[in-house]
């Protein structure tokens, strides 16, 4: 049996605020609304006709919890006959929201779905859910805690993004000096990004405010090489580091079917979906396997591919990726990155493939492949081709 095709026919995001920023007081199901709203609008189509939306969210309590993904469409005015579904693929929960979607479309059990995500990091910090706000994890608290295989597999390591950055860090020999030239660079990116209105298409404006927060334009060098490490005697700092953020984001995606019916115009087909999993201790490394893996069954290399979107969750992710891929790094977060223009978790995933539809679609490029690390080691792999 061959596959149906699934075409993106709109993706819209908020603008990334920064923690304490613009957004910090909005509602999780407001903000995600926001996005729904927007895309609604966008792509003109009858709200009705929408099987289902997927969202991607982590620390799913407080005002996150009670499937985001309902409250959020109900929370825009939006048919209550459209049901919806919070997945937690960690940091990359709403790409993964985008194959769950992309795979219903295709699969021909439903002709129009919605993903997208949502995380206001503001007001539940990461890992609120785990009782560890804010701090690395460990066996001995946290998810982890009691559970004999993990130990039995694992042991007492501890489980943490900031040791794991470190590991790679330290295995590639990545200097910091090279992770701050990366950070400066994704800065300097994403400003040039907005001071030429790249985002401007993308971005449905919260009130006045209408661009990303986080870009800094007095950061430099030597600013950055002042800062204390994140764990003592590391290379790690906050300066190559994500900024936490808040944000929301949404795309449209449908069949064939779907586009003739409602008379809608694609932008983009998705091409190809893979998921990967490594060492979930070193944690960040799986975008390494998982883009080799997405591009054999793509029957592709890097060459064919025109743009990238890896996210920055630290400096030294994507460093050793473009060590091991071989990859050219002027094709790679062109218009910055995470570590400026923020990792609002749960929405980033869709964030970044709303970036790279449109940019490819202002570069005339053809194919787009996006990455990102995850929690437990995993890794989610999407390759669009431009229409």
């Amino acid at each position: 049996m061959s596959r149906g095709e699934a075409y993106i026919v709109q993706a819209v995001r908020s603008p990334v605020a920064k923690r304490g920023g613009a957004l910090a007081q909005v509602h999780p199901a407001d903000l995600g609304a926001h996005a729904l709203r927007a895309l609604v609008e966008r792509s003109g189509i009858d709200p009705e006709a929408v099987e289902d939306v997927v969202f991607g969210c982590l620390d799913t309590v407080g005002p996150q919890a009670g499937d985001i993904a309902r409250t959020a469409w109900l929370a825009a005015g939006l048919p209550e006959s459209v049901p919806g579904v919070t997945v937690d693929r960690q940091c990359g929960s709403s790409q993964q929201a985008v194959h769950f979607a992309a795979q219903a479309v295709m699969s021909g059990t439903a002709d129009l779905v919605v993903a997208g995500g949502v995380q206001n990091m503001s007001q539940v910090p990461i890992g609120y859910a785990s009782g560890r706000a804010g701090a690395p994890l460990g066996l001995t608290e946290g998810p982890f805690q009691g559970s004999e295989g993990w130990r039995a597999r694992y042991g007492d390591k501890p489980v943490s993004q900031f040791t794991g950055a470190e590991q790679i860090a330290q295995q590639w020999d990545i200097s910091r000096a090279e992770m701050e030239r990366w950070a400066l660079r994704s800065h300097e990116r994403a400003l040039r990004a907005v001071d030429e209105g790249r985002f401007e298409r993308e971005i449905a404006p919260w009130g006045d405010h209408a661009v990303d927060e986080g870009p800094r334009r007095g950061t430099s060098l030597e600013k950055m090489a002042a800062l204390d490490p994140l764990v003592p005697g590391g290379r790690l700092t906050a300066a190559v580091s994500s900024q936490i953020s808040d944000a929301s984001s949404a795309v449209l995606l449908a069949s064939e079917e779907a586009v003739r019916a409602h008379g809608l115009a694609p932008r983009a087909r998705v091409h190809q979906l893979a998921v990967r999993g490594e060492d979930p201790i070193r944690m960040l490394t799986a975008p390494i396997p998982a883009t080799a893996h997405a591009l054999e069954r793509a029957g592709m290399t890097l060459e064919d591919i025109d743009l990238v979107e890896i996210n920055e969750a630290f400096a030294p992710v994507v460093l050793a990726w473009l060590r091991e891929t071989g990859c050219d790094p002027e094709k790679v977060n062109v218009n910055g990155g995470a570590i400026a223009l923020g990792h609002p978790l749960g929405a980033t995933g869709a964030r970044l493939l709303t970036t790279l539809l449109h940019e490819l679609e202002r570069t005339g490029g053809r194919y787009g492949l996006q990455t990102m690390c995850e929690g437990g080691g995993q890794a989610n792999v999407t390759i669009i081709e431009r229409l």
